[in-house]
């Protein structure tokens, strides 16, 4: 990163900017020497602490292997194996039959690329919608900011399901210009899978927390060079903000990915189906658990895949919002 992302900026702004680079050196070059690390821990303490974490990989990985294995099984090697620990190794007649069975059964490519366009269109506008709305709160400083973080906080108390019968009714009320032109209605639109969820109260506090912890001086040092709130939003505080922003398309990519209850409510048409609601398709007439294994993994690849690529910026920002000082 550079000096200065606006023109020459002086003082105790520019000295952070330009000696530290980033905020998380500047947390670390402000602890003690004599802090950092701090002990070691205890052999046995060390040893629990291994044991605790190999029982929590098991807990969380061992469904995911069974799954994994699972789906190269023909159904009654499944139930066979459940009993002793063949459930978790790829033993016996082992074959890829249950993928083409599901590219057979259902049309996977395009709810898999309904599923990809639907989220990523989500998070890359939540992402703006949100910070802009966090950006706001934090740094400008308006009166009654507080009162309307607060409202936005207490959407978090309400769940969806409350939610979902009113919000199916306003967006059956709205306007929709297609190729036919003007009609009334969203349902049965990709639309209708995106708009409502881009906004979102957690994020918000999320970025409203990030926002908070980056010194005030560097707004000051780029009014001084002459720039507006949306320049020292795009160019000092969202490059200072990667952990936020990874750990807000994670938050908001795992609820857009797993949505099955909306989808089901307001699309009918196969083609704008995502690939959540494709499970259904294996529940009708003879339930295939192969297949359903088989299918469970192609859409769980992508997740995993999303969060070891950001989980580094994930724990900073758990850590960055979590800890003030």
């Amino acid at each position: 990163m550079s000096a200065t992302p606006i023109g020459p900026v002086t003082g105790t702004a520019a000295g952070t900017v330009a000696g530290t680079g980033t905020l998380a050196h500047v947390a670390e070059t402000a602890v003690p020497e004599h802090h950092r690390g701090g002990e070691r821990p205890h052999p046995a303490r060390a040893g629990l602490g291994l044991l605790l974490r190999i029982v929590l990989c098991l807990v969380f990985g061992l469904p995911l292997l069974f799954m994994f294995v699972s789906s190269f099984k023909p159904d009654l090697q499944i139930f066979d194996d459940l009993g002793s620990i063949n459930a978790f190794l790829p033993t016996g007649d082992i074959s890829t039959t249950n993928y083409t069975g599901v590219f057979g059964r259902v049309p996977f490519a395009q709810f898999m690329m309904n599923s990809v366009m639907i989220t990523v269109v989500t998070v890359v506008l939540g992402i703006i919608v949100n910070s802009m709305a966090a950006f706001a709160l934090a740094r400008i400083g308006f009166k009654g900011g507080g009162a309307v973080l607060g409202i936005i906080l207490a959407t978090l108390i309400v769940p969806f399901e409350t939610l979902a019968l009113p919000l199916l009714w306003w967006s059956n009320q709205l306007p929709f210009l297609g190729p036919e032109g003007f009609s009334q209605g969203w349902l049965d639109t990709y639309q209708v899978q995106i708009i409502p969820f881009i906004a979102n109260a957690f994020s918000i506090f999320l970025f409203y927390q990030y926002f908070d912890s980056i010194p005030k001086e560097l707004d000051e040092a780029a009014k001084v060079d002459g720039a507006g709130w949306f320049r020292i939003y795009r160019s000092i505080v969202m490059p200072l903000s990667g952990p936020a922003i990874a750990t807000v398309a994670i938050l908001t990519f795992l609820p857009m990915w797993n949505q099955y209850l909306w989808p089901l409510m307001a699309v009918q048409t196969e083609e704008l189906r995502p690939v959540m609601v494709g499970i259904d398709y294996f529940k009708q007439l003879n339930t295939s658990w192969g297949q359903i294994m088989a299918y469970a993994t192609m859409i769980t690849a992508p997740v995993l895949i999303l969060f070891i690529a950001f989980q580094r910026s994930f724990i900073n920002s758990m850590a960055s919002s979590g800890v003030k000082g």
